[in-house]
């Protein structure tokens, strides 16, 4: 694979960044807007409440850290309340202000992170993939993973958005 020239690299990290900073943006105010008791509204009958969707997203994009090669964890002691176990099989152990605060914590240190990557960074393997899987798969890249994980920023933002208005 060739490697792009360094300004249509720039410009495409560039880009993926400012999307994934305008989707953070975008569910930051409606989090905002959100009080405690609508964080335990469901975004529909039997389904996950938004205090789960919050956790969920925490330890998502907790977990991409050592994905994108970038860090440790901040908060693995989530995975199990909100990406093993489904909503509501287990009482809750953190309280809507200190997972909020570990949403701001987990994406700032994360948005720093990666814009700290020179633009080729983007495209060189993440941690979910051998070397030698990457030579015969090199769209397996950093940036594939930061797309990915901006389409599940929103499709998670259309739902709690069904619950919380903003104005």
């Amino acid at each position: 694979m060739t490697q792009p020239d360094a300004p249509v690299a720039d410009l495409f990290a560039r880009t993926a960044l400012a999307s994934w900073k305008q989707n953070l943006d975008r569910l930051d105010g409606v989090f905002a807007a959100a009080s405690d008791d609508q964080l335990q509204q469901e975004v529909a009958p039997g389904k996950n409440r938004l205090f789960y969707l919050l956790g969920h997203l925490v330890a998502v994009h907790d977990r991409m850290l050592p994905l994108l090669r970038l860090g440790a964890r901040l908060h693995p002691e989530l995975d199990e309340a909100f990406l093993t176990k489904a909503d509501r099989t287990a009482p809750d152990t953190i309280t809507p202000a200190s997972l909020r605060a570990a949403w701001t914590e987990v994406n700032s240190a994360l948005t720093s992170a990666m814009e700290s990557l020179p633009a080729a960074a983007w495209l060189e393997r993440h941690d979910a993939i051998s070397a030698e899987d990457f030579d015969r798969e090199p769209l397996r890249n950093r940036l594939s993973v930061l797309l990915s994980r901006g389409g599940h920023v929103q499709f998670h933002t259309g739902q709690i958005r069904l619950i919380i208005k903003q104005g």
